[in-house]
């Protein structure tokens, strides 16, 4: 069974910023993609980021040019780089990954935006 570990979730003010960390318990070259989706109470799952084998990178349209998403091979981690967090970037953050038709997820991270 994949495991994903995810880390880097806390408090931090608007305009600040945070990194996201999520490892991988196998290769990540054996998934299709990894990424990142996160979700509030009351409200469906969205896609904050994802990055394909090969590095093609989607953004959903919240978060294009304020969030960065990476990913180290050789570590099997991907990375959420967090800009300018609004208020509205509060949710927890899930990180997955994709191999084929199955679909893995982490146990999610919190992140709050807050003065």
């Amino acid at each position: 069974q994949v495991q994903l570990v995810e880390v880097g979730g806390g408090l931090v003010q608007p305009g600040g910023s945070l990194r996201l960390s999520c490892a991988a318990s196998e290769s990540s070259f054996s998934f299709n993609a990894m990424g990142w989706y996160r979700q509030t109470p009351g409200k469906q799952r969205e896609l904050v980021a994802t990055i394909t084998s090969s590095s093609n990178t989607n953004y959903g349209d919240s978060v294009k040019g304020r969030f960065t998403i990476s990913r180290d091979n050789a570590k099997n981690t991907v990375y959420l780089q967090m800009n300018s967090l609004k208020p509205e970037d509060t949710a927890v953050y899930y990180c997955n990954a994709r191999r084929g038709l199955m679909s893995y997820w982490g146990q999610g991270t919190q992140v709050t935006v807050s003065s």
